[in-house]
């Protein structure tokens, strides 16, 4: 594990390395996408900067809101410490600043949020590539596998000899299989179907690894993730339900128009 490096007798929180690579990689896929929309690349630094502005006030504030009762008494110097960033608040966040950048541009429509659903899941998986390095307190449950391993060094170390589920890795990969796959569907599929894919399988995705992390149970016997991700799924399912029955999922190519007419 390697909480931090040291450049020039700079220390650095390899963390906000990670985080910072991952916007700088979103925002090369946002303007090839641009570009091939025919749209203004420089774009993409004006929605970079507002997902990074409402990520980080929304992953600050949920954390507040859910550890109310820990900084109640500090609130203002809690709000802002540099620690304490959900992931569910940054996407809430992220999301409500980049809808209301493209409500201002007047490019409030599908095709931008389907690009926007294949960048969230590509930042999340290099976002976890920072977890696994920084040892930040993400990882999972005690487990003999084969592959477990211990965070000894890490920013939340684990007790001495303890090897536990690398579940960062787990998500890193999962998503960086979306975030592929979602790109591959991007011209493929109906504007919109794009962005439910993303709801439908990122949340489906975190549900399933919350099983092995080692987040407290609130209701039901699932974590407040798990409740969190069966709204997305549900959300996504009902989207493309909606679109299934409203003309199909793929999209209609120009000699299937020319044919028709």
């Amino acid at each position: 594990m390697k909480p931090e490096v040291h450049i020039l007798g700079v220390s650095i929180k390899t963390f906000g390395l990670t985080f910072a690579l991952g916007f700088i990689a979103c925002g090369a896929v946002l303007a090839r996408r641009l570009r091939e929309l025919h749209r203004p690349v420089d774009w993409a630094y004006e929605m970079i900067f507002a997902a990074l502005l409402g990520g980080v006030v929304g992953a600050r504030g949920y954390y507040l809101i859910q550890h109310y009762d820990e900084v109640k008494h500090h609130l203002l110097s809690n709000i802002f410490s540099g620690s304490g960033l959900v992931w569910y608040g940054g996407a809430i966040g992220g999301a409500i600043a980049v809808l209301a950048w493209m409500r201002r541009r007047g490019v409030l429509e599908l095709q931008l949020l389907d690009t926007c659903g294949t960048v969230l899941a590509l930042g999340y998986a290099i976002g976890r590539i920072g977890c696994q390095v920084s040892g930040d307190g993400d990882y999972g449950i005690r487990s003999s596998l084969p592959w477990a391993m211990g965070y000894p060094h890490g920013t939340v170390p684990t007790p001495p000899g303890v090897k536990v589920q690398p579940t960062p890795i787990y998500e890193t990969l999962s998503m960086c299989l979306l975030a592929y796959l979602l790109w591959r569907m991007r011209d493929r599929v109906r504007p919109g179907v794009v962005f439910a894919c993303y709801l439908l399988l990122s949340g489906l995705e975190r549900f399933l690894v919350e099983f092995i992390r080692r987040n407290s149970e609130v209701f039901a016997g699932l974590t407040a993730a798990q409740l969190e991700s069966l709204g997305l799924c549900a959300a996504g399912l009902a989207w493309l339900v909606a679109m299934a029955r409203r003309g199909g999922l793929e999209r209609l190519r120009a000699s299937g128009v020319a044919q028709a007419h």
